[in-house]
């Protein structure tokens, strides 16, 4: 384990020491779990974001897509506990290769 140093402003302590109390930890293990959830939720939103681009630039390849109802009712027949096969993807006879995207960074 490598020890890092940080400071805080007196108000962001006392409302960590408060919170890691209230959770029977110590401010020390409310903190480490706090960064560790953030950081993997941070690592998550960026798989996200680039499996995101992945699809779209795999759209603007083929121009198959799968229209937004039909999505929606898949979505929630899955939420449903329903094992209903997913719509085929349309092709898009207007489809342009050379459609460009604004979003091709990850986020910060």
């Amino acid at each position: 384990m490598t020890t890092t140093t940080i400071r805080l402003p007196e108000e962001l302590k006392a409302r960590i020491d408060t919170l890691a109390a209230q959770a029977g930890d110590s401010a020390h293990a409310f903190m480490v779990k706090t960064l560790d959830e953030a950081t993997g939720r941070l690592e998550r939103q960026r798989e996200f974001h680039a499996e995101a681009l992945n699809r779209l630039a795999h759209m603007d390849r083929t121009g198959e897509y799968v229209e937004l109802e039909d999505l929606r009712r898949y979505a929630l027949a899955l939420a449903a506990g329903e094992t209903s096969p997913p719509r085929a993807a349309v092709r898009n006879r207007s489809a342009s290769p050379a459609r460009t995207t604004k979003a091709k960074s990850q986020p910060t």
